[in-house]
């Protein structure tokens, strides 16, 4: 009788944790193109940071259904260490540009759509990284689990994000988009050594 409400307790976190994930690669799909057009017309570095991070995490999110789909330590290593790849080149990208835009005193031009975006995507990733999070520790998975931590970061990188926008619109802080680009790179960098190091 345990076992077989163990096996109906696995399935449900299963399904939860696909859906979950589904739910995330559909969000940054239309991320990516909301945010590529903003970044063009903003001609800012943070949100066309913020819109490669939303490609990263579509690419996280298929190698974590990818994951769920079959079983096997080494699986779930590809799969790690896929996730850290992406996450070192966003934020060889990253510090590039703003380094960049520091140097040439590049002004971002201030976006309203990017302000509501990023506080809207902030919100829904909050929520997802903790339904991922439940879900990958009740299935006892160190992908679905680290894919949730690399999705409440994104929240927190919408926060950065936002914040720097927010800063330019209100007082005229140009220099506050590129530093926000700094900190998706750091966090990046951060999360592909907790990868690799796991």
């Amino acid at each position: 009788m345990t076992e077989s409400l163990d096996s109906v307790a696995h399935a449900r976190w299963l399904s939860r944790g696909i859906r979950f994930e589904w739910i995330t690669l559909g969000w940054n799909v239309v991320g990516v193109a909301v945010l590529g057009y903003l970044a063009i017309t903003a001609s800012s570095v943070a949100l066309a940071g913020f819109g490669l991070d939303s490609f990263i995490e579509i690419g996280a999110s298929a190698v974590v259904l990818w994951e769920l789909s079959g079983t096997g330590a080494a699986r779930q290593r590809r799969a790690l260490r896929l996730i850290g790849v992406a996450f070192i080149a966003l934020a060889i990208y990253l510090t590039a540009q703003s380094v960049i835009a520091l140097v040439v005193a590049h002004h971002a031009s201030q976006s309203v759509a990017g302000i509501v975006w990023t506080a809207i995507t902030a919100l829904a990733m909050f929520l997802l990284a903790a339904g991922k999070g439940r879900a990958g520790r009740a299935l006892a998975n160190p992908v679905l689990t680290t894919e949730g931590r690399v999705t409440f970061i994104d929240g927190l990188l919408a926060v950065a994000v936002l914040l720097g926008l927010a800063l330019n619109f209100a007082f005229g802080w140009w220099w506050a988009d590129p530093i926000a680009g700094f900190v998706i790179g750091f966090y990046a960098i951060r999360e592909a050594v907790h990868i690799f190091r796991t």
